[in-house]
């Protein structure tokens, strides 16, 4: 009897200390003694938490709440969607992001909060004790209802964003904040504003990021983490799959929709959609991979890009299942992005001599010459080359705007017509296998038009193919080899990509 209890003691405390009971975080407590007890729960399948908590207020000069979060230090951003369950007693109870100096009732804090009737506030306590009053201590935003909180530390300024699903983040407003600029905990929170109340809220879509320096050069620094996510469109629900704390990149979906393929270390891998063991694709003497392949349109054909020794990338083909590559391309470089739909033809991006700029070509995967479909000039650049499904046209992105935007063109590479018109930089245009959208990266406009880099504040939206305003289905940080292939699931209801979590994979 006494073993059996030692047994039961064992593993309730394994239990209740296991990482994954609290997903990428490490500590819950309740801060400021609230009369209830809050606690936290991990759903790992959604990866979506629930927040319960209790406390009279997060205001004046102390708080009482309970709070998830981990210690960190330099720069970071934490985004997360928030939604209240239930009714709720007080208008006022609040959910969000909470930047905090220390675990003390009256430390100092910057808070991102949605509360209990849609109103969405920064809201801050500038070092400890400070008694935090409305007029000084708070930013509302003239919006409300916001499910998209974020939060940002760069040296010692605060700043907060916030979005409607669908929308860009919108900047609520930022502050300087001395007392904050350490090491401090950063994490996710809940206060019902009614003592006598316990309050729920479940949180979805958690990142936490570590940005690199604008002179970041992972070729002199090495890699850092990344992610393999998939994500929903219809609600933007997004689930990590597969982490590591180096380079990995341009998920394809495979045709059976049960597993993904991806690019690491110059060789392809498959993995479970759902996440488990990684295996390794024969890819023969092909060992010098980028992130350039995909799966022809019947889903017997795979392309790659493989650069033998001593040249350039060249496209190659082999069967799906794995096997010895055919070359396609003589000449160097060329990087593949797309199938024709009758499985025959291959669209390339490529260089050739006397014309150093990138342009579109395509060419019969059984020889014969190649076909050259744009004629770029100096300064400008195309890239991501897909064909629709119905084998109309083929989409692509290209700068000569004077913005990176995402066009079409007929197959013999006429009509060329520009389909986004914004201020960002837009990045390969993959279209979903039932023909109805588009899904593309959008780069800031401070990042250079052709360049298209890691580890960059990006998002991937969405637009009807026959037109229309763009949606953001998700905000990361990522950019080169985020979704440089085509990554649509068969359904068209799902899309896999790859973001930087910056330091660390978590």
């Amino acid at each position: 009897m006494r073993i059996l209890t030692l047994l039961i003691i064992l593993l309730f405390c394994t239990g209740s200390y296991s990482q994954n009971d609290l997903g990428i975080f490490k500590f819950n407590r309740d801060i400021g003694d609230p009369d209830h007890k809050g606690s936290v729960s991990y759903d790992s399948n959604g990866q979506v938490y629930t927040l319960n908590g209790s406390g009279y207020n997060i205001w004046f000069e102390r708080d009482e709440f309970n709070y998830l979060y981990n210690e960190v230090e330099g720069d970071f951003i934490i985004t997360a969607n928030f939604e209240f369950l239930g009714k709720g007693v007080d208008p006022h109870r609040k959910t969000g992001l909470m930047i905090r100096e220390s675990e003390a009732e009256d430390a100092s804090h910057a808070s991102a909060v949605l509360h209990g009737d849609g109103l969405t506030t920064m809201q801050w306590r500038r070092s400890e004790g400070d008694e935090m009053q409305v007029e000084n201590n708070e930013i509302r935003s003239p919006k409300n209802h916001y499910e998209i909180l974020q939060l940002e530390r760069r040296g010692r300024e605060i700043i907060m964003r916030a979005a409607h699903w669908g929308e860009p983040l919108q900047v609520i407003g930022s502050k300087e904040i001395e007392s904050l600029d350490g090491k401090v905990l950063v994490g996710l929170f809940i206060n019902s504003h009614d003592p006598a109340t316990i309050e729920k809220a479940k949180a979805w879509n958690v990142r936490l990021d570590k940005p690199v320096s604008e002179k970041y050069n992972p070729g002199e620094e090495g890699w850092l983490g990344c992610r393999l996510e998939t994500i929903s469109i219809e609600d933007g629900k997004r689930k990590v799959i597969y982490s590591k704390n180096d380079r990995f990149e341009a998920p394809n979906w495979m045709p059976d929709g049960n597993e993904l393929l991806f690019n690491m270390e110059g060789s392809l891998y498959t993995i479970p959609v759902n996440g488990g063991e990684i295996s390794k694709l024969d890819t023969g003497f092909a060992d010098n991979l980028n992130n350039d392949h995909g799966i022809s349109f019947n889903g017997e054909l795979l392309a790659i890009s493989h650069s033998p020794e001593n040249e350039g990338s060249a496209v190659y083909v082999l069967p799906l299942e794995g096997g010895t590559p055919q070359r396609v391309t003589e000449k160097t470089p060329s990087y593949w992005h797309g199938w024709a739909s009758n499985n025959e033809e291959v669209v390339y991006v490529a260089t050739r001599e006397g014309n150093p700029t990138y342009d579109i070509y395509k060419k019969s995967i059984h020889g014969g010459e190649e076909i050259m479909l744009t004629d770029t000039k100096k300064g400008e650049h195309v890239d991501g080359c897909e064909y629709s499904p119905d084998g109309k046209y083929i989409y692509y992105n290209g700068s000569s705007s004077g913005t990176m935007q995402i066009w079409r063109m007929k197959p013999d590479g006429s009509e060329k017509e520009q389909i986004t018109f914004d201020a960002n930089n837009d990045w390969f245009p993959h279209i979903s296998p039932d023909g109805n959208w588009i899904a593309y990266i959008s780069f800031p406009p401070e990042i250079p038009v052709n360049d298209h880099p890691s580890y960059k504040r990006v998002t991937l939206n969405i637009i009807p193919a026959s037109g229309g305003a763009p949606k953001v289905i998700a905000y990361l940080y990522g950019g080169q080899g985020t979704i440089n292939v085509p990554s649509w699931a068969p359904d068209s209801k799902h899309f896999a990509f790859v973001s930087n979590s910056g330091e660390k994979a978590e």
